[in-house]
């Protein structure tokens, strides 16, 4: 009753002109996905072979034949030729690890349209008629949509280029037939999603770069190969995900207009006898040049930040602008001195927010959203983002982005051509303050805390945002103590989806009954501001920020003070209003491997042999929890929840 009641306020604070312009566009879209089914039916979606006959892409790319010996030898002097061999191999055998499922062999033919982890099959129909999302079973279909996107077969491009085995070549071969015969155009539930089909084609490309010349695989292959790929253009640019009433879009439009770029650009030599939008590659991709230029200044703050207030989803977004200018600028396409900078900004905030074991902070959502896998295609680290600023160092030529992406040269080789071997450098870090994208970063030589404050995600629609405003994680001595919690999981299981973005599961105060910013049990990616957190001061040892997510609900606003010293961090809760009888608990997510002991005045926490101390005057229990490293992956840890007596109170974390 409660969504329906959303759904029904949101309809009375529109203007009466957009609501008769939505009803009209949903009737027209209603009879027209209603002839287009039919007209599916009669006939399936195809386009004539002679188009792509004699097709060779012009455009210029990462990696040409004419660099493989250099880039055989780079890889081998990094000796990551044995582990990149063992990857394709497993590949080959149809074992894969995504979204938490662990290494599973998913037999001789990949099922393309199911998601394995719980065995549930989407059949083929006409994609606007597939229920994608079901909240009464455990299905997930990411699932699907991550197994074809195909970032595997990057893995898969390189080996073959290390050994000359064409058993990769036929691999690549084979699955994408296979799975262009399971999944007919706008025909599976891989076609649901355009972000997901931009992906692909991306994923595509680079395998074709690779296999171009495979004596294994014959012109009969790539005709078929590059007509779906021409129909995943048009496919995108008929159902972009940004509608004609929506003001603001996402990583889901950005992904789709990366799409029609990469698609536009391998397309650029192609004659199609067509000068509409939808049909014609170079107006794809002068449609997609333009708006990615806009986006860049929509969806990206000033001071770098990603408007969707996700850590996960700032590394995603980084890399979708990073990697296509940089495949712009290698076809003499350049965009202005502008965007270029605001770039620059995004990777500075990746390198800032990396804390000093070399993983990041998952604050908000995280579903490990990536649009090339370049390396480790099994064991990359979902917390680990310092893979861009391994490109970022060679495209801006900045040794700091080099020194903290020196673990990641090989991203940095096959897509900037080279890599600076540096000798090891010092990098200093400062305290730091991101207003827009609300995140405040305090640091020593010995801590690293970073705290949540500020606007919810798109301007307050609060889609990858969750109950964080005033949570922190705290990292001491190159260790992690207090954690974000993570994400979990999306629609796969809406009760735990629910539980990791809620107040409760956030190291910040949380009153029984009541959220930072209320949502509904069932609309998964919708959050309305509520809590217009406000940083107050900040410089290099203080921040004092507040929140009003309570001020209606219980007439409280929550006021946080932090003070970082040498040796130990002050910690200050201040609530204002009228004190009620409600459970008022300050929450501390520890990490999974942290133990906890009971001292006099406090605990001492344990990690790796180090002690840290949080001293506190009020009563607390320690309960279980759990967190999350990445989609779909759960741990179990403990939580430390400490009673608020008054209005006030002052928690100290010392370290020896």
């Amino acid at each position: 009753m409660s969504d329906l009641y959303n759904k029904i306020l949101k309809v009375k604070t529109m203007p009466i002109d957009l609501i008769l312009n939505k009803i009209f566009d949903k009737l027209w879209k209603s009879v027209y996905y209603r002839y287009r089914k039919l007209k599916i039916t009669i006939k399936p979606i195809s386009i004539n072979s002679i188009y792509f006959s004699n097709f060779r892409t012009s455009c210029a790319f990462f990696y040409e034949v004419k660099d493989k010996e250099f880039l055989k030898s780079k890889i081998e002097t990094l000796s990551l030729k044995s582990e990149t061999i063992e990857d394709a191999d497993r590949i080959c055998k149809h074992i894969f690890n995504v979204l938490g499922s662990g290494e599973i062999k998913l037999g001789d033919k990949i099922p393309w349209n199911e998601d394995f982890k719980t065995g549930f099959k989407w059949k083929n129909k006409f994609y606007k008629d597939i229920k994608i999302v079901n909240l009464d079973n455990y299905a997930d279909v990411k699932v699907p949509w991550e197994i074809s996107r195909f970032q595997h077969l990057f893995t898969l491009g390189k080996a073959y280029w290390l050994t000359d085995n064409e058993k990769y070549a036929i691999e690549f071969k084979d699955e994408i037939e296979d799975w262009i015969h399971n999944n007919p155009v706008e025909m599976s539930v891989n076609w649901t999603c355009a972000m997901d089909v931009a992906i692909r084609a991306v994923n595509w490309i680079t395998g074709y770069h690779f296999f171009k010349d495979s004596k294994s695989i014959h012109n009969s292959f790539w005709i078929k190969f590059n007509r779906s790929l021409y129909l995943h253009g048009r496919h995108i640019m008929t159902n972009l995900e940004k509608g004609k009433f929506d003001k603001l879009a996402n990583n889901h439009y950005l992904s789709d207009l990366i799409g029609v770029v990469w698609i536009g650009l391998y397309f650029k030599n192609l004659t199609i006898e067509d000068t509409k939008l939808k049909n014609n590659p170079k107006t794809w991709l002068e449609f997609g040049l333009k708006e990615l230029e806009n986006e860049m200044f929509i969806q990206v703050n000033e001071d770098g930040t990603d408007f969707e207030a996700s850590t996960s989803y700032h590394r995603l977004v980084t890399e979708l602008f990073l990697i296509t200018t940089i495949l712009c600028n290698k076809n003499n396409i350049k965009f202005s001195e502008s965007y270029n900078k605001r770039l620059e900004k995004m990777c500075e905030f990746l390198m800032d927010i990396t804390k000093p074991n070399g993983l990041s902070p998952l604050i908000g959502d995280a579903d490990d959203g990536r649009l090339l896998i370049l390396s480790s295609y099994f064991f990359w680290i979902k917390r680990e983002f310092t893979h861009i600023l391994a490109i970022a160092g060679e495209y801006f030529k900045r040794d700091d982005f080099r020194c903290l992406g020196s673990k990641y040269k090989q991203d940095a080789l096959w897509i900037c051509g080279n890599y600076v071997n540096l000798s090891s450098i010092g990098v200093t870090f400062k305290s730091k303050s991101y207003e827009q994208g609300g995140f405040y970063i305090l640091r020593n030589n010995r801590i690293f805390c970073i705290i949540r404050c500020g606007e919810l995600s798109c301007r307050g629609q609060g889609g990858h945002s969750h109950n964080d405003q005033l949570s922190f994680e705290l990292n001491v001595d190159g260790y992690d103590f207090i954690i974000d919690p993570g994400t979990y999981v999306y629609t796969a299981d809406y009760k735990m989806r629910n539980l990791y973005r809620s107040t409760k599961y956030h190291n910040t105060l949380w009153i029984q009954g009541y959220e930072q910013n209320n949502f509904y049990e069932k609309i998964l990616f919708e959050m309305p501001e509520q809590s217009f957190g406000k940083c107050i001061e900040f410089n290099n040892e203080t921040f004092k920020g507040k929140h009003f997510g309570y001020k209606n609900k219980c007439d409280i606003v929550h006021e946080r003070h932090m003070h970082l010293n040498e040796n130990k961090i002050e910690i200050e809760d201040i609530l204002y209003g009228k004190r009620l009888e409600d459970n008022y608990k300050l929450s501390f997510v520890l990490d999974s491997d942290v133990k906890v002991e009971q001292k006099q005045g406090g605990l001492e926490l344990i990690k790796n042999g180090k002690k840290v101390y949080i001293i506190l005057d009020n009563e607390y229990i320690i309960e279980d929890s759990y967190i999350s490293y990445g989609y779909g992956q759960i741990l179990k840890t403990k939580k430390i929840l400490v009673d608020i007596d008054d209005m006030k109170s002052k928690v100290y974390i010392a370290f020896s």
